[in-house]
């Protein structure tokens, strides 16, 4: 593996320096001119007094000034965080304070980067790459440490692999590159393999399919309610250069991958990943093999075991907790040693996920054993939730559970008890949570119950909920 990741693609631009690197709506990049917007970015943090090491926070949306800002904190020696756009001020507030980043990088409508130096500034870890932030299982943002060489071993992994791809490709960049699907499959994998990576500024249906055609692009990754919204689209049929679709950040079911292969003529390469690990099970585009009920197998470099609740591992067939052992793991969350412990031991990433292994290496996922809701691709915590709601002045007990939903997959839906004398509504409380929580967390659905349901120790129990 080589040093540091904004290497990797200053050498592709050596190679092929005049091919397009980036195109967006009204303007292209080349690899010659990405290059040198990243090396002037870089040497102005370090004239800024950015040292190696230190947190830099980018919260900029699909935009060609995103990557420059992200490859040239990286050719600094920072360890960038990209930030969701989405996020609320008290989100954001709430992640800067756990990172304390030495500057915040956004920028203009013009296209201008501006970094904002912050006070109290952490120290910084040389050896980290990114820290790409998660909603914390309990209540708070928890951000995943990835070294330069987890993140060469990953997007050698997506863009080998998985998407095979080749350098003619265009690859559409509709996803939220501060999350990690979006970051490594339709940013950085296609990088480094000289692909051209087309910017989506959001995602609306009809501006991705028009761009399918009119921008010629060969590979789509996007979650699965972006490829069903996408079938939705009157006349839609793919296009001709489409070759590959590939399905991440929630299960993508079969019918849907069936649907669109039935209608597209092109595959959905469908896999199994989080923040944390990025993509360490999927099937590969080189190979044909699909089964309707599994998300892949490991891909090469990448081992895993399906263990009982004694940590012993289970045969073929049988139901445990799935257990990833890759390259491309975080460290550790940052400033959360205990959490950290809780899943990573030994060089294994206990997933909180109930799996059961086929004999011949595949993977079908039967639960979780940890909580967590799958919304359109996204990872939601529950208790991140209920805490907003606990801070509501007439709630004194909240429960967030998921609820099926025929697009997303999943819908937040809360239970909440009233404090004695307290008066709240449920669009109220609907309300109160989409101020204060980015769009895809808020609870779509508040019930107001005299009482949670307990166990006799005084679990809430949340089945009963969900069942309700």
């Amino acid at each position: 593996m080589s040093g540091n990741f904004a290497g990797l693609v200053q050498s592709v631009a050596r190679r092929r320096p005049d091919h397009p690197a980036l195109r967006w709506d009204g303007g292209i990049m080349t690899y010659r001119a990405l290059s040198a917007s990243v090396e002037a970015f870089a040497r102005r943090l370090a004239a800024r007094g950015i040292r190696p090491g230190q947190c830099l926070a980018v919260s900029i949306s699909n935009r060609p000034e995103f990557v420059v800002a992200l490859l040239g904190g990286l050719a600094a020696g920072a360890t960038v965080a990209p930030l969701d756009v989405l996020l609320k001020a008290e989100e954001r507030a709430d992640v800067l304070a756990d990172l304390r980043p030495a500057a915040l990088v956004e920028a203009e409508p013009d296209g201008t980067l501006v970094e904002r130096l912050l006070d109290d500034p952490g120290d910084g870890a040389p050896a980290f790459a990114l820290v790409l932030y998660t909603s914390g299982s309990t209540g708070r943002p928890k951000g995943s440490l990835l070294s330069h060489a987890a993140l060469e071993f990953a997007n050698r992994s997506w863009a080998e692999p998985v998407m095979g791809l080749r350098d003619d490709d265009t690859v559409l960049a509709a996803l939220p590159l501060a999350h990690s699907f979006g970051l490594n499959g339709a940013l950085l994998a296609p990088l480094l393999a000289g692909a051209t990576v087309v910017l989506i500024e959001r995602f609306i249906p009809e501006t991705v399919a028009a761009a399918l055609a009119s921008d010629g692009v060969t590979v789509l990754p996007a979650v699965a309610t972006m490829f069903g919204r996408l079938l939705d689209v009157q006349g839609f049929s793919g296009s001709a250069q489409l070759r590959l679709g590939v399905s991440g950040a929630a299960p993508c079911p079969w019918e849907l991958a069936e649907t669109w292969r039935a209608r597209t003529g092109t595959r959905i390469v469908r896999g199994y990943g989080m923040t944390e690990l990025f993509r360490p099970l999927s099937y590969l585009a080189a190979e044909p093999t699909d089964h309707p009920d599994c998300v892949g197998r490991p891909v090469p470099g990448v081992e895993v075991r399906v263990v009982d609740d004694e940590g012993r591992a289970l045969p073929a067939g049988a139901v445990g907790e799935l257990l990833i052992r890759t390259p491309a793991a975080m460290e550790g969350y940052l400033g959360s040693p205990d959490e950290t412990l809780a899943v990573l031991r030994d060089g294994w990433f206990y997933t909180g996920d109930l799996a059961r292994l086929t004999a011949d290496g595949y993977v079908a996922i039967a639960g979780r054993k940890r909580e967590r809701i799958l919304r359109g691709g996204y990872s939601i915590f529950p208790a991140e939730v209920e805490a907003v709601l606990l801070a509501h002045p007439a709630v004194v007990e909240a429960a967030v559970v998921p609820v099926p939903h025929g697009e997303l997959g999943e819908e937040v839906a809360a239970f909440v008890v009233l404090r004695s004398g307290g008066e709240a509504g449920a669009e109220q409380l609907i309300a109160w949570c989409r101020e204060r929580l980015a769009a895809f967390k808020y609870p779509r659905h508040v019930t107001i119950v005299a009482a949670l349901p307990r166990s006799p120790t005084g679990k809430i129990l949340k089945a009963q909920l969900r069942e309700s």
